[in-house]
């Protein structure tokens, strides 16, 4: 929020990106979490996030991932039925305070908000956003708020004993699939009503504003297998890259209170557990019910792509900046094959009709560089990757962000490079730059 450039290392560092592009750390997460896990694909210091007031406050927040056996902290939430004995992971979102926001290190405080827990195998699936809505303005209801990504918890492909179980999701008494919505506030500050761990629940949030006593009034919007990702338009609307299970990948619009389908829904077909098969069969939706002529209660995507395009959705941003081709389209991609699509938002919002079989349709960016002579070579993300690390990889790890002015990012841990997607000026100049 200050105009300064920060990156996550998952390794345990924030950085301080300076102005020559050099990165300096400005906190070592790592450090101050000894027991963290970096051995996974989704591990280690996974997201963070500045409050919109940083700059006077000095508030920012991260999530992480610890092992569970000999940690010595209790988590605020374990899935229902589940017991300490079972907890094999902990996802935590900590509140960091900087005593002067405007240096180049951090000094301060910090304050755990939420720690829960994962009971299968593998750390599949943990929380790995913390996002403010960056349209909301001082005075709005979603000012100041903090969304969580939506997880499964790895109940679908954690492994181990406990995974593959459909009774941990489509439930209002678990965190489990859920988008989170809080006030980061701890409850002795606000006087307002505690939350699972040190927090405040909104009344904005529809399923606090209803007061079922068993009902958790942080969630905001549930049923999603791996929401891990989370950005808004500049009108508002909120969407979320939510990773699907064998077969369909999905972008959906998200909204207060809504129910995504997961694990009785992937894309619009029903899930193999709802009829007692495997969690990776499909079966299509009766026609009524697809064609929007009965409702079924769940809220469907407006993008979506199968497996033979590529095999996890990445983060996906509304694009308003400079460059002229992609101006009005959703920018998104897929982590393992490294592609780079696009869909067209006002298609995406038209889609969000309520008849589930009405997507918008999904076109593919054509990355290129220009060489010493200015010629154009095209190229794909992950031709750029093994170009750096001289070799072939498995999976791209493609992830894209945003900069405050709207221009992307194209991120991969494979080779630790931060591109930018840049304007063609026809000189002799990349547009994925690093």
């Amino acid at each position: 929020p200050d105009g300064r450039r920060f990156a996550n290392d998952s390794r345990g560092f924030l950085y301080l990106i300076d102005s020559k592009n050099q990165p300096l750390v400005y906190a070592d997460v790592g450090a101050a979490f000894p027991l963290g896990v970096y051995n996974r694909l989704e591990s280690g210091f996974i997201g963070f996030a500045f409050h919109p007031e940083f700059a006077t406050n000095g508030l920012f927040y991260t999530v992480h991932s610890e092992f569970g056996p000999g940690n010595p902290k209790t988590p605020d939430f374990i899935p229902i039925g589940y017991g300490l004995k079972d907890v094999t992971y902990h996802n935590i979102i900590t509140e960091w305070h900087a005593t002067n926001p405007a240096a180049n290190t951090f000094q301060g405080t910090r304050r755990e908000i939420l720690r829960t827990a994962h009971v299968v195998a593998n750390l599949t699936h943990p929380m790995g956003a913390v996002e403010f809505n960056p349209t909301a303005k001082p005075g709005d209801p979603d000012y100041g708020l903090l969304y969580t990504s939506g997880s499964d918890y790895g109940f679908s492909n954690g492994g181990g004993p406990n995974a593959s179980n459909p009774a941990q999701t489509q439930r209002l008494d678990s965190i489990v699939t859920a988008i989170l919505r809080i006030d980061p506030r701890s409850p002795s500050t606000t006087h307002g009503e505690k939350g699972l761990g040190d927090y405040t629940i909104p009344m904005a949030n529809k399923f606090a504003a209803d007061g079922d006593p068993k009902t958790l009034g942080e969630i905001y919007a549930y049923g999603f297998r791996n929401a891990h990702r989370l950005s808004w338009d500049t009108d508002g609307t909120m969407f979320a890259s939510d990773i699907g299970m064998d077969n369909i990948e999905e972008i959906n619009i998200v909204r207060n209170g809504e129910n995504y389908g997961w694990m009785r829904r992937e894309g619009y077909f029903e899930n193999g557990r709802v009829r007692g098969g495997a969690l990776n069969q499909l079966f299509p939706l009766p026609p009524e019910i697809l064609d929007g002529r009965v409702k079924d209660g769940f809220t469907y995507p407006v993008v979506v792509y199968d497996h033979d395009e590529g095999r996890s959705v990445t983060d996906g941003f509304p694009y308003h900046g400079r460059i002229a081709a992609l101006q009005g389209k959703f920018v998104f991609g897929d982590i393992y094959a490294g592609r780079v699509f696009v869909a067209d938002l006002a298609a995406m919002k038209k889609a969000d009709d309520g008849i589930p079989r009405t997507v918008a349709p999904v076109e593919e960016v054509q990355l290129y560089v220009r060489d010493a002579t200015g010629k154009r070579v095209d190229v794909s993300f992950r031709d750029l990757v093994e170009k750096t690390l001289g070799k072939s990889v498995p999976r791209a790890d493609l992830h894209i962000s945003r900069t405050r002015d709207g221009e992307l990012y194209l991120t991969s841990r494979q080779d630790g490079m931060i591109r930018m997607l840049v304007p063609d000026s026809g000189s002799v100049t990349t547009s994925a730059k690093r």
